[in-house]
């Protein structure tokens, strides 16, 4: 039987191992809640990165001062120890859950994440902040792995696409609101109480987690854990031509995502001599991701995740470019910067969720280690990059801004190449055209 491809086009289906000899994994799992509440749980599973990232960007200065860091641009390690921690860790979730479940594993991360959390707020030196902010993203990696490994066990194809954008609108809410939580809460309270509202929302994700979610693995998934299983099934995830095209490409456009987060508080505080506007612009640039992924599951469905993310990406080097030619001539101010961004912003919206999708779509029948090895490839890689790029600041926007440029234009042409000179256009099938998760 034919089925439509996730950009409508009828293909055969493919044939995977796990679904040639396991009929039951050709079925959705439901995750035993309704549409709404399934969505805001995987919502909050997300904002979980995202708080822990960017509650504390408002205090970075405090922080760097408190632990007596030198240079300004070594307070980057805070957030770039977070992010080794939480895309390195996801190699470990991966296989394991593929063995023992997903919902036990995503409650060991969240126990993980909550007592480094508050751990986080003890430390009193540049080393022991990157040493815990590291196992803080440990923990918070088993958020990552297993909420995009569920959503992929109940979803698939453009019925992803759009169960991810609408999960990104509600946590896209968190690097809005965080800077000013943040904000509000190292007013009334030395910072290291950022910390510890931080585990107080681990503590709660982790009660619904355990009260409300089902497990989404079919016993006759189960993949014993040994080297050659593990093996294989990170060979399946390499060498599939779009699994990894699109996992490289993701991984430059978080490139640039994390350079912004990197030296976001330096580029307030020296480029454009804002700080006091630090929370709004940054909230103004998130609210462009926020829009732009609830525009995305309203329109993926009808015009396919490759038109949709090609055509943003597009924008996002045109965007780019503009603003690197404005950082240039040093016409830039923060007006200039808060539109030009929030436009690069809008655009990642549009691509994030769609190459996400596109990248997890061949890996349905080992979704566990696959997610591992996609959210391993472009954290990590993400945060190398984004270090890198945040490494230059020199006290202007130039060296941000063609980071920016860099990654996109990078990203194309791998994106060009994996689909063999075809943009826009559909290539692969989805293993199905319409799941529901219902209760």
């Amino acid at each position: 039987m034919k089925q439509a491809s996730s950009d409508g086009v009828e293909t055969a289906p493919a044939v995977t191992p796990a679904a040639s000899s396991n009929p039951a994994a050709e079925k959705p799992s439901k995750p035993g809640m309704g549409f709404a509440e399934f969505v805001a749980l995987m919502a909050a599973l997300m904002a979980t990165n995202a708080l822990s990232i960017d509650a504390m960007l408002p205090v970075l200065g405090e922080i760097g001062h408190a632990l007596h860091i030198g240079s300004e641009n070594d307070r980057q390690w805070v957030v770039t120890a977070y992010l080794l921690g939480f895309g390195g860790a996801q190699l470990i979730y991966g296989p394991l859950a593929d063995r023992f479940g997903r919902k036990s594993m995503l409650m060991a991360g969240l126990a993980i994440y909550v007592v480094f959390s508050a751990a986080t707020a003890f430390a009193g030196s540049l080393w022991m902040m990157i040493l815990v902010r590291f196992l803080q993203g440990c923990g918070a990696a088993g958020t990552r792995v297993l909420s995009i490994t569920i959503i992929r066990d109940c979803y698939s194809g453009r019925h992803m696409a759009r169960v991810m954008s609408l999960a990104f609108i509600v946590f896209l809410a968190a690097p809005i609101l965080a800077p000013s939580i943040g904000q509000a809460i190292a007013f009334f309270a030395p910072w290291q109480w950022i910390f510890v509202a931080l585990a107080l929302f681990g503590v709660v994700v982790a009660i619904w987690t355990w009260m409300r979610l089902k497990e989404t693995l079919h016993p006759a998934d189960r993949i014993p854990i040994s080297p050659k299983g593990i093996g294989r099934a990170l060979e399946t995830v390499v060498t599939d031509r779009m699994a990894l095209g699109y996992t490289l490409a993701m991984a430059l456009m978080l490139g640039a995502l994390f350079s912004f987060i990197n030296s976001a508080q330096q580029v307030f505080a020296e480029a454009l001599n804002a700080p006091d506007l630090f929370v709004i612009i940054f909230a103004l640039a998130a609210g462009g991701m926020a829009v732009s992924s609830f525009v995305n599951s309203r329109i993926v469905e009808q015009m396919g995740t490759r038109r949709v993310s090609h055509v943003a990406l597009i924008g996002f080097i045109v965007i780019a470019a503009i603003h690197g030619v404005v950082a240039w001539n040093g016409h830039e101010n923060v007006w200039t910067f808060a539109a030009l961004q929030a436009g690069l912003m809008f655009c990642f919206g549009l691509i994030g969720p769609n190459f996400n999708s596109m990248a997890m779509e061949p890996l349905g029948h080992i979704a566990g280690t696959g997610s591992a090895v996609v959210g391993f490839t472009t954290t990590v890689g993400g945060a190398v990059i984004g270090f890198i790029v945040g490494q230059q600041f020199d006290g202007t926007l130039v060296p941000l801004t063609l980071g920016f440029l860099g990654c996109g234009i990078a990203a194309l042409v791998l994106v060009f190449i994996t689909e063999q000179g075809r943009l826009f256009q559909p290539r692969t099938a989805d293993p199905e055209d319409a799941t529901t998760a219902g209760s």
